[in-house]
C-alpha cells in the first residue's frame, strides 16, 4: 500500500482475476501489478514531461497529468479494469530542507484514462524553485514502479514575474524624431528585454495592422524585424512573453517617416509633337524612334495632356541609353498605357540583359483577351485582363526584401505575389520593346504616358492616387415627366430633347371633375404612377422618342423609368420593351424588357465591333406590378448593371468591354427586331424617365426609386 494512499477493490477479487482459458473454462490467475508510467505518459499542464535546461516554467501551480494503465491480463470481462494514482511532488527550501507534498487519486479510473492532480497544491510550492514530480499506479491490489525508476522525474519552476516593458531601438526610424528614413523604405527595429534572461518572443502590432509574433532568438534573447514604412506616423506597440507564458507591458515607440522620395526616372511622354527625345522629370532624357510620335491621346481625368504612341515598327520606342535601376534590389514601373491591339505580344518597359530581358512589364494574349504580366528574372506573375484602345495604369513591384513580385492594374493588386529570383543586370533601360537573343521584339503598339521608376517600395495608398482618374460627378441629361402634351410631344425638364408620341400613345390623367364622373365612395380605376400624368402604351404601335441618342453608350450613363404593366399581361405575351437604343446595324446598344413567360425583367446590351455582334443578357426577376427600373454603365469598370426597384441580384451585373456606340435616339415602349424594324411594343404605363451622363452609385439608385431626386455626389 502506498503513502497513506487509499486501497480499493479492482475487478472481481483483491488479489486474483478470473481468466478464461482457450476452451472457455474460467481459472482464477495472479493479480499482475499495474504498468509503470512513462515520460511520454505525463504532463505538466499543456508542457511535456522533462527536466534540466528544457524543464517548463509555468505562471502558477500547474495541473499535473498521467496516463494509467493496468495489464490488459486483469481486465474483467464486460467490464475492463480500474486504476487509481498517487503523486509526489518535491523541493529544496531556502533552508536546504526537502519538502514534499503527495496525493492519492479519490477514485480509480478505466485503465488508460488520464489522472490529474490540480486540487491540492495552490500556494504551498514556491516561486522561482525547480520542483519535481513522479507518480505510479495503484490497482489496489498492487502498485507499479515510480514513473522516475531508471530515469529523471518531471521537472518546473513557477515563475512569478512578468517581463519588464521590451526596449525598442531603430537607427533607420529612431524614436519621436520627425522626418527620418522615408515612406517605402524598410528599417530595422530591435526588440530587448530590459533585465529578464527568459524571454522567449516578442508580438508587435503596427497600428492598423495584425500583431506578428517574432522569437527571441537574437543576442540576450533579442529580435530584429523589418517593418516598411507606408506613411508619415506610425505608432508601434511591442509586448515580451517569457518561457512561463507571461505577458509584459507594452512599449508605445513612435515613429515618423519622412515623405517618399521622388522616382529614379520619371518621364511623363507629354513632350510637344515633332520631338526627338523625352524630356525627363528625374533621370536621364529618353532618346524616341521615328516610330514614336508625341502629341498622342492622354487619359480623361488625369493630369496628363498627352502621352506618345510607338507604332509597333523596330522605330517604335525610347530609351535613355543606360540603366536606371539595380533590378538585383528593389525596384518598380509602372504608367498609363493604351494598347492599339491585344492579338500579340507587347512591352510596355523592360531593362537589358545578356540576350534577355532583366525584367518586363508587357502585355500577353490569352485566350479570347489579354493579360498583363509583369517579370523579373525566371519568374512571372499575370493578372487583369484589357482590352485595345482602353486605358490603364499597370505597375509591376518586386520587393527585395520579401523576395516577391507584385503587379497591380488600375491601383488593384490582379495576382497572388510571386516568389522570384532578379537577374543582375547592366544593360540599358527600354520603353516600348524588350532585348531577346536575336534583337529586340514584343514592341508596343499603342500609347504609354507617365511612366516611371522606383528604386523603393511604392505603397499601396501611393498605388491608388498614381492610378486615380477624376471622374466627373454625374449630371441629368434628360428627365421626362409626362405631366403634358402639346402636339404630339412631352418635354423635358432642364436639359435634353422632348419625347416624341407615336403611334396612338397619349398621356393619361384623372379628369378634374373626377368626383362628378364617379359616386363618392368609389375608387378611381386607375392612378397615374407619378404626378399628375403618365405616359399610357397599348402594346401594338404606341411608343415616345428622341430624335437624338440620350446618353452616349460607350460611356458612363444611367437610365430608369417607373413602368406598371397593363393587369392583361399574362404569360403568353410576348416580351415587352421599357427602354433601349439603336446602335450599329440596327441592333440595340441596349434593351430592358419584360418577359412574361419568364416572369422576369432583362437587359440585353451589345458588344461592338464583333460580326456578328455579341450579346449579353443580364435577368433580374420581378413581379408584374409597379417597378423603378434603372441601368448603370460604369466604363471605368467596364461593368452595366440592371436594377429593379433599387435591388440587384446575383447574375445581373455584367462584363461590357466594347459597348456598341448608339446612333439613334431613345426609345420608350419598342425596341429593334433582329430580322430588321421595330417590335416588341409595350402594354402598360410608363412615367418620370430620367437619364445622365455618369454612373450612379447604389445609393443614387435608390432615391431614384424613392422617387426622389438622386445623390450626385454618393459613391
Amino acid at each position: 500500500m502506498g503513502r497513506g494512499g487509499p486501497r480499493w477493490l479492482a475487478g472481481a477479487a483483491c488479489g486474483a482475476v478470473l481468466a478464461l482459458t482457450a476452451s472457455g473454462t474460467a481459472v482464477a490467475v495472479d493479480n499482475l501489478p499495474p504498468l509503470k508510467p512513462g515520460a511520454a505518459d505525463l504532463s505538466t499542464g499543456p508542457k511535456a514531461c522533462t527536466s534540466g535546461p528544457d524543464r517548463p516554467e509555468v505562471t502558477g501551480p500547474p495541473p499535473l497529468y498521467a496516463v494509467l494503465s493496468d495489464p490488459t491480463e486483469d481486465d474483467v470481462p464486460n467490464r475492463g479494469n480500474s486504476v487509481g494514482g498517487e503523486f509526489e511532488a518535491w523541493w529544496t527550501d531556502a533552508d536546504g530542507v526537502e519538502q514534499r507534498l503527495h496525493h492519492a487519486s479519490s477514485a480509480p479510473l478505466p485503465s488508460g484514462a488520464r489522472s490529474v492532480w490540480n486540487t491540492t497544491l495552490g500556494d504551498q510550492l514556491p516561486l522561482d524553485t525547480v520542483i519535481s514530480w513522479h507518480v505510479r499506479a495503484d490497482d489496489g491490489a498492487a502498485v507499479s514502479e515510480w514513473s522516475d525508476a531508471g530515469t529523471t522525474a518531471c521537472e518546473f519552476v513557477i515563475d512569478g514575474v512578468a517581463p519588464q516593458a521590451p526596449l525598442v531601438t531603430s537607427a533607420e526610424f529612431p524614436e519621436d524624431v520627425y522626418r527620418s528614413a522615408g515612406i517605402g523604405t524598410y528599417g530595422t527595429f530591435r526588440f530587448a528585454s530590459p533585465s529578464d534572461d527568459d524571454v522567449v518572443s516578442y508580438r508587435y502590432t503596427l497600428l492598423g495592422h495584425p500583431s506578428v509574433d517574432v522569437a527571441a532568438t537574437g543576442p540576450d534573447h533579442t529580435a530584429d524585424v523589418r517593418i516598411l514604412a507606408t506613411e508619415t506616423t506610425h505608432v508601434l506597440d511591442v509586448e515580451a512573453f517569457d518561457k512561463a507564458g507571461h505577458r509584459g507591458e507594452s512599449t508605445h515607440y513612435a515613429f515618423y517617416p519622412s515623405f517618399a522620395s521622388a522616382p529614379v526616372a520619371e518621364w511623363q511622354l507629354s513632350d510637344p509633337a515633332g520631338t526627338r527625345s523625352a524630356a525627363p522629370l528625374t533621370g536621364t532624357a529618353a532618346r524616341a524612334g521615328t516610330g514614336a510620335v508625341f502629341g498622342a491621346a492622354a487619359p480623361e481625368g488625369t493630369a496628363l495632356a498627352s502621352t506618345v504612341r510607338l507604332d509597333g515598327t523596330g522605330h517604335g520606342f525610347l530609351t535613355p541609353g543606360a540603366p536606371v535601376v539595380d533590378t538585383t534590389k528593389t525596384f518598380v514601373v509602372g504608367g498609363w498605357v493604351r494598347p492599339g491591339a491585344t492579338d500579340h505580344f507587347m512591352t510596355v518597359a523592360s531593362q537589358d540583359a545578356d540576350g534577355a530581358p532583366a525584367f518586363t512589364l508587357d502585355l500577353r494574349p490569352v485566350d479570347g483577351g489579354a493579360q498583363w504580366s509583369f517579370g523579373t528574372g525566371s519568374e512571372r506573375v499575370t493578372g487583369g485582363e484589357q482590352d485595345a484602345d482602353r486605358w490603364s495604369y499597370v505597375l509591376g513591384l518586386y520587393d527585395a526584401e520579401t523576395g516577391l513580385a507584385h503587379l497591380y492594374v488600375d491601383g488593384k493588386e490582379t495576382a497572388a505575389p510571386v516568389a522570384a529570383s532578379p537577374a543582375q543586370v547592366t544593360g540599358n533601360f527600354q520603353i516600348g520593346r524588350a532585348r531577346g537573343k536575336l534583337g529586340y521584339r514584343d514592341r508596343w503598339q499603342g500609347e504609354i504616358g507617365d511612366l516611371r521608376v522606383y528604386d523603393r517600395v511604392v505603397v499601396p495608398a501611393e498605388i491608388t492616387q498614381l492610378a486615380a482618374v477624376e471622374i466627373p460627378r454625374p449630371t441629368a441629361v434628360g428627365q421626362w415627366s409626362m405631366e403634358t402634351a402639346t402636339g404630339g410631344t412631352t418635354p423635358t425638364r432642364g436639359e435634353g430633347e422632348p419625347l416624341t408620341l407615336e403611334g396612338g400613345a397619349s398621356l393619361f390623367r384623372l379628369p378634374d371633375d373626377i368626383c362628378d364622373v364617379y359616386p363618392i365612395d368609389c375608387e378611381p380605376p386607375l392612378y397615374p404612377l407619378r404626378g399628375q400624368a403618365h405616359l399610357t402604351l397599348d402594346g401594338i404601335d404606341d411608343y415616345a422618342h428622341t430624335a437624338l441618342p440620350a446618353v452616349d453608350t460607350t460611356g458612363n450613363y444611367t437610365l430608369s423609368a417607373f413602368v406598371r404593366l397593363a393587369d392583361d399581361v399574362t404569360v403568353t405575351d410576348a416580351p415587352m420593351t421599357l427602354l433601349s437604343q439603336e446602335g450599329d446595324s440596327g441592333t440595340a446598344a441596349f434593351e430592358v424588357r419584360y418577359v412574361p413567360a419568364a416572369g422576369r425583367w432583362e437587359l440585353s446590351v451589345a458588344q461592338a465591333g464583333a460580326a456578328p455582334q455579341v450579346t449579353t443578357v443580364i435577368k433580374e426577376t420581378a413581379a408584374t406590378g409597379t417597378h423603378r427600373v434603372a441601368v448603370v454603365h460604369d466604363a471605368r469598370t467596364d461593368r452595366i448593371t440592371l436594377y429593379v426597384d433599387a435591388q440587384k441580384q446575383d447574375g445581373v451585373t455584367a462584363t461590357l468591354r466594347s459597348p456598341s456606340a448608339s446612333t439613334g435616339g431613345l426609345q420608350i415602349g419598342r425596341g429593334p427586331q433582329a430580322a430588321g424594324g421595330w417590335g416588341s411594343y409595350l402594354r402598360g404605363a410608363v412615367d418620370e424617365v430620367r437619364a445622365f451622363s455618369g454612373a450612379l452609385s447604389a445609393t443614387a439608385v435608390q432615391d431614384l426609386a424613392n422617387g426622389y431626386d438622386p445623390c450626385l455626389s454618393c459613391s
